[in-house]
């Protein structure tokens, strides 16, 4: 049986990797499930869930699908892109924008994305400070002279925290048999040897630690050629982080192609747009509750006996373990009916956990409540009719 993210086969092609493929019979064909380039986007994705990374940087971002993908990680609060393809940047922009979505579900924590046209071999200030810096099949693109410039501007200059670096493994060409390097672009490709002589070197230059694995398992009876993709994930020493110049200080080389920023719950207006619908959701549900248990009381049989007891079902079932949230809430004011008005404590509307989270005191609900949602006389509760239901 066919495993998630690894090779099956059938027949082979020239360019099996990029997808542009022309078979070629009598051979077989690796394809990789999900496909390579998607485990190498879900590498990255794991970890910036794992370390939670607020600023993250794609050098060589090209068509900002890594950018897309990471969008959507909360912990992000900055996102970068830079690549040398203008027009490739102009296209692929509106990909990043805000939906309506992001509007009526505003995230917790702000989200600026930014992309940049330029070389990710030359020093711009704004990529300095960054926890996490991607360059997904990027090297292998630089000539001799290039990568030579590479280590020193994203290592020495920009010095992430931590650095995720992907190019082909060439030990893997060999079971593709109708092309040396996979891409006409392509400058080299290493072995698991050159590529980890090189990254062990840099690493001790500029004071990081490095660790390999990679994406892309071999089939069955090829393991010796190792993954398809190797990676190289490079962390920064302590010491060295805590030398580390954040000063945000030197020149703008890069020219912005895009920007953009996301709603959130940082934002005032969002905020209270959001507390506002909750409030009204909850004493909607708290409005219903009532009116269902006052036609349940009209419609019970009271069954008056000695000591005066009122029938009432009651069931063998064990009561229900009530979690922190539920002991809040039934600590909480109970709202309350005065003739056909509804009152709903303030109080008791905090103790809902998502609101006490938006607002943490009854006097900054009071505020973002405002003069949107009636409350009574001494401005403690809510206060809605009774049975008229129009006035949410």
């Amino acid at each position: 049986m066919e495993k998630k993210g690894e090779p099956h086969q059938g027949y082979w092609c020239n360019s099996v990797v990029d997808g542009n493929v022309e078979e070629v019979p009598s051979k077989k064909v690796i394809k990789f499930n999900p496909p390579l380039y998607k485990q190498r986007y879900q590498f990255v994705k794991n970890l910036v869930a794992q370390h939670q990374p607020k600023k993250v940087a794609d050098l060589g971002c090209g068509d900002v699908c890594l950018l897309a993908i990471l969008k959507y990680q909360k912990c992000i609060e900055e996102l970068v892109g830079v690549d040398i393809n203008e027009g490739r940047l102009k296209w692929s922009g509106s990909r990043l924008s805000p939906c309506i979505g992001d509007h009526l579900d505003p995230r917790e924590l702000d989200l600026a994305i930014t992309l940049y046209h330029g070389s990710v071999l030359e020093k711009d200030c704004r990529l300095l400070g960054f926890d996490l810096a991607a360059c997904i099949e990027l090297i292998e693109h630089f000539d001799s002279e290039d990568l030579a410039k590479f280590p020193e501007v994203v290592f020495g200059y920009m010095s992430p925290a931590m650095i995720v670096i992907s190019t082909p493994n060439f030990e893997f060409n060999s079971l593709f048999p109708c092309a040396v390097l996979r891409d006409s672009d392509h400058k080299f490709e290493w072995s698991r040897m050159q590529f980890q002589t090189w990254a062990l070197d840099v690493a001790s230059r500029y004071s990081y630690s490095v660790e390999f694995t990679g994406v892309g398992e071999p089939p069955t009876g090829a393991e010796d050629v190792g993954y398809c993709t190797q990676i190289g994930v490079f962390r920064k020493k302590a010491e060295a982080a805590g030398l580390a110049d954040l000063e945000h200080h030197g020149e703008h080389v890069y020219e912005v192609v895009y920007t953009t920023s996301y709603p959130s719950l940082q934002q005032i207006n969002y905020r209270r747009r959001v507390v506002i619908y909750l409030v009204y959701r909850e004493v909607s549900r708290l409005r219903q509750k009532y009116q269902v248990g006052l036609r349940q009381h009209e419609l019970e049989p009271e069954f008056v006996a000695p000591g005066n007891w009122t029938g009432k079902f009651t069931s063998d079932l064990p009561d229900p373990v009530l979690t922190e949230d539920d002991k809040a809430m039934e600590m909480a004011p109970q709202p309350f009916c005065i003739e056909d008005k509804f009152y709903v404590p303030l109080q008791r509307i905090i103790a809902y956990p998502r609101l006490g989270h938006l607002c943490g005191n009854v006097e900054k609900l009071r505020e973002f409540l405002g003069d949107v949602i009636e409350l009574n006389c001494d401005g403690s509760a809510v206060k809605v009719d009774l049975n008229d239901c129009s006035d949410f």
